[in-house]
């Protein structure tokens, strides 16, 4: 893992595949971090670049004080990419990840070659419920949220027959700086992106999980009819957290819209050496 300094802030971040693959960015939700992704990297293809972050608050990127705003987020993503002189990537996102991949495709569509949105939505619950939030994490830590948080996430079938995954998890989100999470609750609260979302016109795939107790099925599916063409499924028996659950079946969605959207570049020169960093 490397650190950038982008958009005012040192931006914890990891690669995986090849240096001149397709990119594809990888943007975790609220309360984890980049590792959200790890089931899901070994299915992907190997000739992509895939990109992954910690954002603001979480993980090993910065924490900065008080209330954050989307933008925030979104110039955060749009720095890295810049220093790391990526242009046209896929950039697929998570709950708090998703509501950033779309900021980033409207704001600047020379980093967003196609969408990937999966368990989110344009807009979020509203203001007083995330300002409630985030007070009581300031007030009482990440502990106080933790057991509801985590059975919002995933499936009561899960939590009974891999008590283990659900422990994972929420030591996970225990992890996570109240401050950080604090303030990202705060750009969530402020963040409505129904307008905005609604003027892409770019290849998007919209994933749900039918079991999700944080951003319901039909909420996602309300977003994935903002965008024309935009492709959407939902995973049976799924929560909030696919590339967790279930990443093979997460993967097996990915791979025909890459295919179409991320086709490897210079596929004539063979074999590429990989990504090392």
């Amino acid at each position: 893992m490397q650190m950038i300094r982008a958009n005012g802030i040192d931006i914890r971040h990891v690669q995986d595949g090849t240096l001149d693959g397709a990119p594809l960015v990888l943007l975790h939700p609220l309360g984890l971090d980049l590792r959200v992704w790890d089931g899901l990297v070994p299915h992907l293809p190997p000739d992509l670049r895939v990109i992954r972050c910690d954002l603001r608050g979480h993980g090993g990127t910065d924490v900065p004080e008080g209330d954050q705003g989307m933008q925030d987020f979104v110039h955060d993503v749009a720095g890295l990419l810049d220093a790391l002189h990526v242009r046209a990537a896929v950039v697929a996102g998570l709950g708090l990840g998703g509501l950033i991949a779309q900021g980033l495709a409207a704001e600047r569509p020379d980093l967003v070659a196609g969408l990937v949105l999966c368990n989110t939505a344009a807009r979020l619950g509203n203001e007083r419920i995330w300002a409630a939030r985030a007070e009581t994490v300031r007030t009482l830590g990440m502990a106080a949220l933790a057991d509801d948080l985590v059975a919002r996430w995933l499936p009561a079938r899960l939590r009974t027959d891999r008590p283990e995954q659900a422990a994972l998890w929420r030591e996970r989100l225990l992890q996570t700086p109240p401050e950080g999470y604090a303030g990202a609750c705060a750009a969530i609260g402020g963040t409505d992106l129904l307008t905005s979302t609604s003027r892409l016109r770019l290849p998007a795939l919209v994933v749900a999980g039918a079991l999700d107790g944080s951003v319901p099925a039909d909420m996602v599916r309300e977003t994935a009819d903002l965008i024309p063409g935009a492709g959407f499924h939902v995973l049976p028996n799924i929560g909030h957290l696919p590339p967790v659950e279930a990443p093979e079946a997460l993967a097996a969605l990915l791979d025909p819209f890459l295919a179409k959207h991320a086709p490897p570049p210079h596929a004539d020169r063979g074999p590429r050496p990989p990504l090392i960093l």
